[in-house]
């Protein structure tokens, strides 16, 4: 469990602040009930555009507006107290200029109270970088395997396997840094690489499917619980949550057919006389839609 040593939320500069010191923490998150669980084991939470893959059944993150980036965000927001909550801005929100990326980043901000956006993107988006940063938006940046990009690679593609990519992608890391962004995602690269550019940049590098030598390192909370049907091979599964849920289904449906619940424990008796009304919980008072 990650000792969060002061009550209020962790920030950006908390997080670059950690470049080389104590390993950083992250998970995704989509919603406040698994916000509520992870915030204390964790330094960040990323409310990430995979929401449209993982939540939504989309085949690449592409289709994802901003609004559902905004609703989730708040979400997470709401459930947790100690991490910092950064979210990505989607595709098409950012690219076109720097007064259209401030005005969607502006937005995710004020609407969802999270303490950071994440954009895709190396050299091509430094000049965004800068203008965020100077107008008062805290960047990380994300380059490697950018799911964005899907279409221009020609599927999710490991990046810098081979030694002639790697000036590029150290070129994109390194501009993102000078461009200001406090921290910068690493996906799906080759592991020296990965150590390569962590070593190099000032900023901390957070890895997912890149290097144990990264700053930090990230991976889909759905994905390592095993409720995901696939994952990629960079995923360890610490927990195999999908059969259990399974199971637990099947005994609730079992014992619905067979009318063994709701048993007398699950169900509200007769009052007596002058008896004062009961207390319904909350969770009691949801109907079925």
């Amino acid at each position: 469990m990650s000792q969060h040593s002061e009550k209020r939320r962790l920030t950006a500069p908390d997080i670059r602040l950690r470049k080389g010191r104590e390993k950083i923490v992250s998970l995704t998150a989509y919603h406040a009930h698994t916000a509520r669980l992870i915030d204390p084991h964790v330094d960040f939470l990323l409310v990430g555009d995979s929401l449209g893959m993982v939540m939504h059944g989309h085949e690449t993150t592409i289709p994802v507006p901003l609004e559902l980036m905004i609703m989730h965000g708040a979400a997470v927001v709401r459930g947790s107290k100690h991490a910092l909550v950064v979210v990505d801005m989607p595709f098409g929100t950012y690219e076109e200029s720097p007064s259209v990326a401030f005005r969607n980043a502006a937005r995710i901000m004020k609407e969802t109270g999270c303490g950071a956006v994440k954009l895709e993107g190396g050299r091509r988006m430094a000049g965004t970088v800068t203008f965020l940063t100077e107008r008062g938006i805290p960047v990380m940046g994300h380059v490697g395997l950018t799911p964005q990009s899907v279409n221009v690679m020609g599927g999710f593609k490991t990046q810098g396997r081979r030694q002639e990519e790697w000036a590029a992608i150290e070129a994109d890391a390194a501009a993102l840094a000078d461009a200001g962004a406090f921290a910068v995602v690493l996906e799906g690269m080759a592991e020296l690489l990965a150590a390569k550019i962590t070593r190099a940049i000032p900023i901390p590098t957070i890895g997912i499917g890149a290097s144990a030598e990264c700053d930090g390192q990230i991976l889909v909370l759905e994905d390592m619980l095993g409720l995901s049907p696939s994952v990629p091979r960079f995923v360890k599964k610490f927990a195999e949550l999908g059969a259990a849920i399974e199971d637990a289904v099947k005994d609730y449906a079992s014992e619905v057919r067979a009318s063994q619940f709701p048993g007398p424990d699950h169900v509200y008796a007769m009052a007596k006389p002058d008896e004062p009304r009961a207390r319904v919980t909350k969770m009691s008072k949801t109907k079925a839609s």
